[in-house]
C-alpha cells in the first residue's frame, strides 16, 4: 500500500509501521466493537498512516465526525474520541457523553489525544462532569508523518504563528520529540547544523533528551549523516513568491491537503460520442498525488513551462506501446501484451488526468493577471523600486482584488527592502484598512510582529548583498533542462535551499558575513556515536542530510532540494521534514485574525 515510501535512500515505511503498531495496540486495549469519533482535522493525517481496512481488522465498525449534540446511533460497546487537545473540543465531547448517558446505553468511552495529553483538557472534562465516564485516556504521538519517499511533515498548522506571534514553543518540543523518535528508528545523527532561534531551541532540547536517555545507547547504524535545522524566518521571502513548478502551481491554485487535491469536475467528465453533456458531475474530482504514480513523480518538480513537452513525449510512448498489439503474433507475445495491459491502462488514465490538470493551470498562467502579478514579484526580488509605493499594488487595492494577494505582495516588498519607509508603510496600511475593513488591523499587526511587514529601522538594506553573495537571482534560468535550483521560481533561487547547498559545499564558513545578516544564531553540534557504529563510506556513496524546516516549507523548495539530490556531482541526498507543507496563501491565512472566526 505504501510502497512509494520505501523507494528512496531512507525507507520511511519503517516510521509508518511504527505508528501503525502503536495505533493497533491502543485499539486492542478497548476490547469489543468500536466506533471512532474523529476530530475532523485529524482524518487527513491519519489517512496517511492507516486506511479503514486496518481499523476494521480491530473491530472498528463505525466512524463519525465530532460535532455537538447527540452521537449517531451505533450498536457498539466502545466509543473512542480521537481529538487534538483543544478546550472547545472538550465541550463538544461532554455534550456527546451526556446525550449518551440520557439514553442509558451501556457504553465504554475512551479518549485518545493527538499528539499529547493535556491537563487543561482533562480539567475541562472534569468541570463538565464527564471525566469519570472515560475508561482509557491516552495519547497518540503522531509527530512526523511520511508523505512521500523523501518527505515528512508534522502538519502542525499553527507552528509558525505559535513561535513568532505567541512565543509558544510547544511545536518545537514536538519537533525535538519527533526527531528523537526518528533517531530511535534510524540511528543517532552524528552532525547537527542549524540557523535561527527556533533551530537552536530544538537542538538544545534534542541534546538534553539524549542526555536524559544516556543509559540506553542506540545500537543502530546511522542512516543520516547530517541534520540541518532551518527557521522559516531566516527566509521569509521564498513562500511569498508564486511557485512555478507543476506541483507548486497545483498547490497555489487548488491547494494540496494531505496528499490529495480537489479539482473542478467538468474537465474530467467522460463524454461519450453523441451524448449531451447535461449530466456533468458536480462533485470535485479528488486525486491523490505522490510518487507512487510514475508520471507524477516524473513531472511534479519540473518548471510548468517544461510540463507540456514531457506530457506529449509520454503520450507518444504510451500510444506506441498500445500499437504493439498489432505486432503480437504468437500466443506468447499476446500473453505478454495482455500482462502489460493493466500497467499501460493505468499510465493512459494518469496521462489523461495530468493533461487535464495542466490545461486548467495553463488557463491561469497564460492570463494577463498572472503575468502582471509575477512581473511585480520578480521586480521586487531583483530590487527594482522596492522603496516606493508600487502602482500595481495600488491598482489592485482599488479594484478590491483578494486581500491575501495584496498582503503577499506588500510583505514581499517589505522583505526585499528590509522594511518599508514610514510614508510607504502608512499609505499601504491606510489603503488596506479603508478598502477591506478596519478589522484587519489585527492581521497587519500580526504580520508586523512576525517580521513580514515592517518599518525600515536602519537605512541599510542587506537584501541586495545577500542576493549577490548567494546568487539568489539568476538571469535566463533554464526551465527546460535546469542546471540550477533557480528554475523552480524561473530565476529566483530559494534562499533556504541556497544555504543548504552551500553547507554541503564549500561549507558555511565561506558565507559567515551573510549568515550574520540573517536572523538568529548559526551553530554546529556533534553527537557521539557508540563505538563501532561509525559509517565506513563506500567510494562514490552519497551522504544523506535531513533538512528540517521549522515553520513550514513550500513544494517549490522541496523540488529544489530534490534537484540537488539528483545532481551528479552533489554527493548528497536530501530527505525533507517540516512542521507544515505551505504556500504563501495558507501561510498568510495562518497569521490572519478574523473577528468572525473568533466568535464561531
Amino acid at each position: 500500500m505504501a510502497a512509494h515510501l520505501s523507494y528512496g535512500r531512507v525507507n520511511l515505511n519503517i516510521l509508518r509501521e511504527a505508528a501503525r503498531k502503536e495505533l493497533r495496540e491502543f485499539l486492542d486495549k478497548c476490547a469489543g466493537s468500536k466506533a471512532i469519533v474523529w476530530d475532523e482535522y485529524l482524518t487527513g493525517p491519519f489517512g496517511l498512516i492507516a486506511q479503514y481496512s486496518l481499523l476494521k481488522e480491530h473491530e472498528v465498525e463505525k466512524m463519525f465526525t465530532l460535532k455537538s449534540g447527540r452521537l449517531p446511533a451505533a450498536d457498539v460497546k466502545n466509543i473512542i474520541f480521537f481529538v487534538r487537545p483543544r478546550l472547545e473540543l472538550m465541550d463538544i465531547i461532554a455534550e456527546n457523553v451526556f446525550s449518551e448517558d440520557k439514553m442509558h446505553s451501556p457504553r465504554d468511552f475512551h479518549i485518545l489525544f493527538v499528539p499529547r495529553r493535556s491537563m487543561l483538557c482533562e480539567q475541562r472534562l472534569k468541570e463538565q462532569g464527564v471525566l469519570a465516564s472515560f475508561i482509557n485516556i491516552d495519547e497518540y504521538i503522531l509527530d512526523l508523518i511520511p508523505y512521500d519517499g523523501d518527505l515528512l511533515s508534522m502538519e502542525y498548522e499553527s507552528a509558525f504563528r505559535e513561535c513568532y506571534l505567541e512565543n509558544d514553543q510547544t511545536s518545537l518540543y514536538h519537533t525535538a520529540k519527533g526527531l528523537m523518535t526518528l533517531q530511535a528508528l534510524y540511528g543517532t545523527i552524528p552532525q547537527i547544523y542549524g540557523k535561527g532561534d527556533c533551530a537552536r531551541h530544538v537542538a538544545n532540547m534534542m541534546l538534553r533528551m539524549k542526555r536524559e536517555f544516556a543509559g540506553s545507547q542506540n545500537q543502530i547504524l546511522p542512516v543520516f549523516d547530517t541534520l540541518l535545522l532551518l527557521d522559516r524566518n531566516v527566509d521569509l521571502l521564498t513562500p511569498l513568491a508564486t511557485q512555478l513548478t507543476y506541483e507548486g502551481l497545483i498547490d497555489e491554485i487548488y491547494g494540496i491537503t494531505n496528499g490529495y487535491v480537489k479539482l473542478p469536475p467538468e474537465k474530467f467528465a467522460q463524454k461519450k460520442q453523441g451524448e449531451a453533456s447535461k449530466d456533468l458531475p458536480t462533485e470535485p474530482k479528488k486525486l491523490q498525488l505522490n510518487s507512487a504514480e510514475e508520471l507524477y513523480a516524473e513531472i511534479r518538480d519540473k518548471n510548468f513551462n517544461a510540463v507540456g513537452a514531457a506530457l506529449s513525449k509520454k503520450a507518444k510512448i504510451i500510444s506506441a506501446a498500445f500499437e504493439e498489439r498489432h505486432n503480437a503474433k504468437t500466443v506468447g507475445e499476446i500473453k505478454q501484451f495482455v500482462a502489460q495491459l493493466p500497467h499501460m491502462q493505468a499510465a493512459r488514465s494518469s496521462l489523461a488526468n495530468h493533461t487535464s490538470i495542466a490545461e486548467l493551470i495553463k488557463e491561469i498562467t497564460t492570463s494577463e493577471a498572472f503575468f502582471d502579478n509575477l512581473t511585480v514579484e520578480q521586480e521586487f526580488m531583483t530590487g527594482v523600486e522596492t522603496d516606493k509605493v508600487n502602482t500595481y499594488i495600488e491598482d489592485s487595492i482599488a479594484q478590491k482584488d483578494p486581500l491575501i494577494k495584496i498582503l503577499r505582495l506588500v510583505c514581499m516588498q517589505s522583505v526585499c527592502n528590509n522594511g518599508l519607509k514610514q510614508k510607504v508603510f502608512d499609505y499601504y496600511r491606510r489603503e488596506i484598512l479603508q478598502t477591506y475593513g478596519y478589522e484587519h488591523i489585527l492581521t497587519l499587526n500580526n504580520l508586523e510582529k512576525a517580521g513580514l511587514l515592517k518599518l525600515q529601522s536602519s537605512s541599510r538594506n542587506n537584501y541586495p548583498t545577500i542576493r549577490k553573495t548567494l546568487k539568489l537571482w539568476m538571469e535566463d534560468a533554464n526551465e527546460q533542462n535546469p542546471n540550477d535550483i533557480s528554475y523552480v521560481y524561473s530565476g529566483y533561487a530559494p534562499l533556504s535551499i541556497r544555504l543548504t547547498q552551500v553547507l554541503a559545499r564549500p561549507g558555511w564558513r565561506s558565507i559567515e558575513e551573510v549568515l550574520k545578516m540573517l536572523p538568529g544564531p548559526h551553530f554546529e553540534e556533534r553527537q557521539q556515536l557508540p563505538a563501532g557504529l561509525h559509517k565506513k563510506r563506500q567510494q562514490g556513496e552519497n551522504r544523506t542530510t535531513l533538512v528540517f524546516f521549522l515553520g513550514g516549507v513550500s513544494y517549490a523548495e522541496i523540488a529544489a532540494l530534490r534537484f540537488l539530490s539528483q545532481m551528479e556531482d552533489s554527493g548528497m541526498e536530501y530527505i525533507i521534514a517540516t512542521t507544515k507543507l505551505l504556500n504563501g496563501t495558507t501561510w498568510i491565512k495562518s497569521l490572519m485574525d478574523r473577528p468572525e472566526a473568533q466568535t464561531s
